[in-house]
């Protein structure tokens, strides 16, 4: 594998991340720098505009991708932390969940995407300092979660890097439709 920043030290002088840890913190990485290449010059309100039929903004986008990554994280290192009755949740519930997906009175796109950077470094940190990427946690019970499932980390890591090039594809399009810029075309 040809040379990269992730097989050198870091600035405070740590060990590198080499091997597969490497391989999936550049995968993702590229995948962040998508999202964040998406979002560049917009205004705040640009980044709360939905362009579409769909109820997602590039700004809200980079919030649902930074709380995947927090909760996997999470995950990774407690295992499924509390159980969600996704049957018995209210609309108020409902509306809390979806708050997660938009740019809400008071936030900026320079915050959120700081939130982000901040989450990526936690991230980057937790995988570098795991002792191994095969340990299991059960899934939390969902509707998505097949029953009985678990994830290692490296699955987890699958995941995460398949949940943020999914929303990256969203908000090229939102992007797009907002004022004919491009990420990946």
């Amino acid at each position: 594998m040809a040379a990269n920043k992730l097989d050198t030290q870091d600035q405070a002088g740590a060990p590198a991340v080499t091997g597969e840890r490497a391989e999936w913190l550049e995968a993702l990485d590229k995948q962040r720098n998508f999202l964040r290449f998406t979002a560049r010059d917009l205004t705040d309100e640009q980044a709360g505009m939905r362009t579409t039929a769909s109820e997602l903004c590039v700004g809200g986008l980079v919030k649902h991708v930074t709380e995947v990554e927090r909760g996997w994280v999470d995950f990774i290192l407690n295992g499924p932390s509390h159980k969600v009755d996704f049957m018995a949740m209210t609309e108020a519930d409902w509306a809390r969940r979806a708050e997660g997906f938009r740019m809400l009175p008071g936030e900026t796109l320079d915050g959120v995407l700081a939130v982000y950077g901040e989450q990526a470094r936690r991230t980057d940190d937790v995988v570098a300092a795991l002792p191994d990427l095969d340990v299991t946690w059960p899934l939390p019970e969902a509707p998505w979660s097949e029953p009985g499932g678990r994830w290692s980390a490296r699955r987890v890591l699958m995941h995460i890097v398949a949940e943020t090039a999914q929303h990256c594809g969203h908000a090229d399009i939102i992007r797009e439709s907002l004022d004919g810029a491009r990420t990946m075309g």
